[in-house]
C-alpha cells in the first residue's frame, strides 16, 4: 500500500483552471437566487439555479427544479449566490451563513469538516458531488470533467485532525474505493481550517 501526502491533488499551477465556481469569482457580482430549504435538501426553481447546474454543475436536476445537498447549498450561500428560507410555524425565515450552518450540523454528522473538504476541493476548480450510494462522503471529478462526460477519479473521505480512523474503517474504505474503480482521497482539516490530501493506492510486492 502507498499513501501520497499532498496539499494539493494536481500541481498549484493547475489551481483554478478547471469548472469549479471558485475559479470565476474574482470581478464578478451575481445577484443571489431564491431557494428554500426542505428536510435536508435545499431546492430551486429560478432560472439562475437551471444556469449554474449546467456551467458549473452544481446541485442535481429533479423534473423542474434544481435540488443541492446541504454542504453545496451553504457553499452557494457562502459565495453569495444564492438565498435560503426556511418555513416553519406557518412563517418564512431567511437563514444567513451561521444559522444555516447550525442547522445543517443537526441534520449531518461532521458537517462542517466535510464543508471545509467541499470548499476546498471546489476553490480549487474540481467539481465534487456526493456518494451516498458508494458508502463515501464525496466523489470528485478530474478538472475539466463533468458528471456524464467521464466518471469520478476520487472517492473523498473528509476527517478532522486528531480523529481516530481504525485499520477496519480504513480497510472499509479501500474496498469502497476499489469497488468502484476510483482512487481513495482521505482530506484531513486542521485546527486552522487548512486540508491536507492523502491519497492511497495498491501496489502489488
Amino acid at each position: 500500500m502507498t499513501v501520497k501526502k499532498q496539499k494539493t491533488v494536481l500541481s498549484p499551477a493547475n489551481v483554478g483552471s478547471g469548472a469549479g465556481e471558485g475559479s470565476k469569482e474574482k470581478g464578478e457580482r451575481t445577484k443571489p437566487f431564491k431557494t428554500a430549504l426542505v428536510g435536508k435538501i435545499v431546492v430551486s426553481s429560478e432560472l439562475d439555479a437551471k444556469q449554474l447546474y449546467e456551467k458549473s454543475s452544481f446541485g442535481e436536476l429533479a423534473e423542474d427544479r434544481i435540488q443541492y445537498s446541504l454542504v453545496e447549498a451553504l457553499y452557494l450561500l457562502s459565495k453569495g449566490r444564492i438565498k435560503v428560507n426556511s418555513s416553519g410555524k406557518g412563517k418564512e425565515t431567511a437563514l444567513d451563513f451561521t444559522s444555516f450552518l447550525k442547522q445543517s450540523s443537526k441534520l449531518e454528522p461532521n458537517f462542517y469538516t466535510r464543508f471545509i473538504v467541499f470548499k476546498d476541493m471546489r476553490n480549487r476548480g474540481y467539481i465534487v458531488k456526493t456518494a451516498l450510494k458508494f458508502g463515501a462522503d464525496f466523489r470528485v471529478y478530474n478538472k475539466g470533467v463533468k458528471p456524464g462526460q467521464d466518471h469520478a477519479r476520487w472517492i473523498l473521505y473528509p476527517v478532522s485532525e486528531g480523529s481516530t480512523l481504525t485499520w477496519q474503517d480504513f480497510a472499509a474504505k479501500n474496498r469502497v474505493a476499489h469497488s468502484t474503480k476510483k482512487r481513495l482521497l482521505i482530506g484531513v482539516v486542521d485546527n486552522e481550517g487548512d486540508v491536507t490530501y492523502y491519497e492511497i493506492s495498491w501496489q502489488r510486492p
